[in-house]
C-alpha cells in the first residue's frame, strides 16, 4: 500500500483549448500556483482488477482507466485498487482532475518502483490531466512547449501570496473542461485571438512573479481569465460557467480595490472565485468574500508543496 497527496492549482495564465496531437498538450502557455489546504490523498495498492473509490463511493473514471492503459504500454503495473479522496468539492472548478492525476502518478511511481523523476511525473501526469503536470510541483509553476514538462517558476517562499476560494455552489459542473475547450475551439469566432496573444500574457505574467509586481500581476491574470470566459460565452452553444454568486464575488473583489486591497480574482471552469492577495490584506478579503450573498463558505490558503509520497 502506497499514500500520497497533491494539492489543485490555479491558474494565473489559463490553460483552455488542446494542440491537435496525442499527448493531451495545450494550445497555450500557461502558469499556476499550487495552493495548500486543499488536497487529494490517494492510496494505490495490489488488486485482482483495478478498482477505484472516490471519496468513499465505487466509482467508473474512464480517463483514469485510459490514463492507466497508456502507462501500462510503458511499464509494468499490475492491477490495482485505488481510493482517493478529496477534502474539497469534486467536479466543480476546483482542479481536482489536477491534484488527483498528481497524486496517482506520484503514487503510482512510488509503489511500481519505476524511479520516475519529477520532471517525468509530470509528462505523464498530463496524460491524464493538463494541468496535473503543474500539480507535480509546488510554488508558482509553468507549463511550456515544445516538451510540455511542468518547470518551477518560483519556490513558494519567493512571494508568500495568499488565495481566497470562495465555494459558490459544490454541484459537478454539466460541462467538463475537455467538451468545452472542444466546444470553444470549433465554435467560438474569438478563439483564434485567445491563441495569438497567450504568448505575451505568459510573458508579462511569469515577469511580474519573478519582479513580485503585484499589480501587473493582477492586470495580466483578470484579464486573461476574462478572455477566456468570454471564448467559452461565444461558443455555440454557450457555455457559462458562473453563477450570481460568481458574479457578485468579481464586483466584491473591485470594491475591495478601490478601497485600496490588494486584491484580484481569478475563475477556471466553474462557478468558484479565486481571489490573490498579500498577506497584510487576507483577513479583510476573507470576510467580504464570506459576506458575498451566494458565498457558501471560503477557504484561506498560501501556496502549496510538491506532490509527495505519505510514509
Amino acid at each position: 500500500m502506497t499514500k500520497a497527496i497533491a494539492h489543485p492549482n490555479i491558474a494565473l495564465v489559463k490553460y483552455w483549448g488542446k494542440q491537435d496531437q496525442t499527448g493531451n498538450r495545450p494550445a497555450t502557455p500557461n502558469l499556476s500556483l499550487t495552493l495548500n489546504q486543499l488536497a487529494t490523498e490517494t492510496v494505490v495498492s495490489d488488486a485482482d482488477r483495478d478498482q477505484l473509490i472516490l471519496n468513499g463511493a465505487a466509482h467508473a473514471d474512464p480517463k483514469i482507466s485510459a490514463f492507466l492503459a497508456t502507462l501500462r504500454r510503458r511499464y509494468d503495473i499490475p492491477p490495482l485498487d485505488i481510493v482517493t479522496t478529496n477534502n474539497f468539492p469534486t467536479g466543480a472548478g476546483l482542479a481536482s482532475s489536477a491534484s488527483g492525476f498528481a497524486a496517482l502518478t506520484t503514487a503510482i511511481n512510488r509503489h511500481c518502483e519505476l524511479g520516475l523523476s519529477a520532471h517525468v511525473l509530470s509528462t505523464w501526469a498530463r496524460q491524464g490531466s493538463a494541468s496535473a503536470a503543474r500539480s507535480i510541483f509546488g510554488g508558482f509553476v509553468s507549463l511550456t512547449g515544445p516538451d510540455w514538462q511542468a518547470e518551477p517558476l518560483a519556490e513558494k517562499g519567493h512571494w508568500p501570496l495568499k488565495i481566497v476560494v470562495a465555494i459558490t455552489s459544490e454541484a459537478k459542473k454539466q460541462v467538463g473542461s475537455t467538451e468545452g475547450m472542444r466546444r470553444t475551439a470549433a465554435t467560438s469566432p474569438f478563439f483564434s485571438s485567445w491563441i495569438e496573444t497567450a504568448d505575451a500574457d505568459y510573458n508579462a505574467a511569469a515577469g511580474a512573479i519573478e519582479e513580485r509586481n503585484f499589480d501587473q500581476l493582477a492586470t495580466i491574470s483578470e484579464h486573461n481569465c476574462l478572455k477566456m470566459h468570454s471564448i467559452m460565452l461565444t461558443s455555440l452553444p454557450a457555455l457559462n460557467y458562473w453563477n450570481s454568486a460568481t458574479v457578485a464575488c468579481m464586483d466584491t473583489v473591485r470594491k475591495l480595490r478601490g478601497d485600496g486591497a490588494s486584491a484580484f480574482f481569478t475563475i477556471d471552469a466553474g462557478p468558484q472565485v479565486k481571489i490573490i492577495c498579500t498577506p497584510e490584506h487576507a483577513t479583510q478579503v476573507q470576510g467580504a468574500l464570506q459576506r458575498t450573498p451566494g458565498v457558501i463558505t471560503t477557504i484561506l490558503c498560501g501556496l502549496g508543496d510538491a506532490a509527495r509520497i505519505v510514509e
